[in-house]
């Protein structure tokens, strides 16, 4: 697509990038602020305008806090086929989009939403999509020159350095590979309508209904994860990785082996295989540290590492090591916690 044809297809003279930015009932959390961030970022290097994409019940609540990131124009999609998540009546809104308005870039985050969703518009358009980006260069703002970007593979055990080349460019930004950061100035957003062109065919798959998890911190949004694996011993071990993360207002998580044994549940698991985390202290407690969990805690801004093993991975790798007994550690942990919680 030429420059006169992106503008016609725009209808504003300008050129422009795109954010699909996910939410929930209105509330945007870290990894949107992440790609609004990673957004300005790039428009501002291309010199296009910022402009986001928001669908589903709440998305003009959604729109309220983008000023600051640096959004100039948020596309609120309405239709009544997406009043719950439907990843091909999603995928349909964005890909008309692209073809009214004919953007530089569409980033979204790489979260199983946001890949799912880009990858059905890819399948769509024909463009080709680069999944889990640690990195983004963009090339000039004619389109058609490749950037430059760092991706996970494998996941996320392998780091691939990549060119994408195309018309409109469609990538997803891995979660907390990128800090959110505010716009230097913030500025009013403009708001406009769009209502797309959907059959009844692109709900068939649909979100029907949310079941509560039983309520607490959730394991990927956790400020303090307290996990364990085989060194745990068994299921009644984890009362007191339980305990200490009820102190510390953070969540319970395990490794494979203790999901494997029947310890915990699958959503508990942390890993490549389970859900990625970025907490602020993450506490592994009798976890070797194999690959495929490495995977999914190495985000952790703190790794503490309690193991008998002085060798083991994430003793070796993590911020803190305690080398001992974990039934013997973790109490002394836990009473400390409470006497200073106490005469606070």
């Amino acid at each position: 697509m030429g420059e006169g044809e992106r503008q016609r297809a725009g209808g504003r003279g300008s050129m422009l990038l795109c954010c699909v930015v996910e939410h929930d009932r209105g509330s945007v959390g870290e990894v949107g602020l992440e790609l609004l961030s990673t957004g300005h970022r790039v428009a501002s290097e291309l010199g296009v305008t910022h402009e986001a994409i928001v669908i589903g019940p709440g998305a003009g609540d959604a729109v309220e806090r983008f000023g600051a990131y640096g959004v100039d124009r948020a596309h609120i999609v309405e239709h009544a086929q997406l009043d719950s998540y439907a990843p091909d009546a999603y995928a349909d809104s964005v890909a008309q989009l692209i073809a009214a308005h004919g953007p530089v870039a569409v980033l979204a985050s790489g979260t199983e939403k946001g890949n799912e969703v880009l990858a059905h518009v890819a399948a769509r358009t024909g463009l080709p999509m680069a999944a889990n980006c640690t990195e983004v260069t963009p090339g000039d703002a004619g389109g058609d020159d490749a950037w430059t970007l760092t991706r996970m593979r494998w996941g996320g055990s392998l780091l691939e350095d990549a060119r994408l080349e195309a018309s409109t460019k469609l990538l997803t930004l891995a979660p907390h590979a990128f800090e959110p950061a505010q716009a230097a100035e913030a500025g009013d957003v403009e708001v406009a309508a769009f209502e797309p062109q959907l059959d009844e065919a692109t709900s068939y798959t649909r979100v029907v209904a949310h079941e509560p998890s039983g309520g607490g911190v959730s394991l990927a949004s956790a400020p303090v994860v307290v996990s364990g694996g085989r060194g745990v011993g068994s299921a009644d071990g984890f009362d007191m990785l339980e305990q200490l993360a009820g102190l510390l207002g953070g969540a319970v998580g395990c490794s494979r082996v203790a999901t494997n044994n029947g310890w915990r549940s699958h959503s508990d698991q942390v890993g490549q295989t389970g859900t990625k985390i970025a907490p602020q202290l993450y506490i592994a407690c009798g976890i070797s540290g194999a690959t495929q969990h490495w995977v999914g805690c190495k985000d952790a801004k703190n790794i503490l590492a309690i193991n008998t093993d002085p060798e083991a991975p994430l003793v070796t790798r993590g911020n803190y090591a305690v080398v001992g007994n974990l039934h013997e550690i973790l109490p002394a942990i836990v009473d400390e916690v409470r006497r200073r919680k106490t005469t606070a």
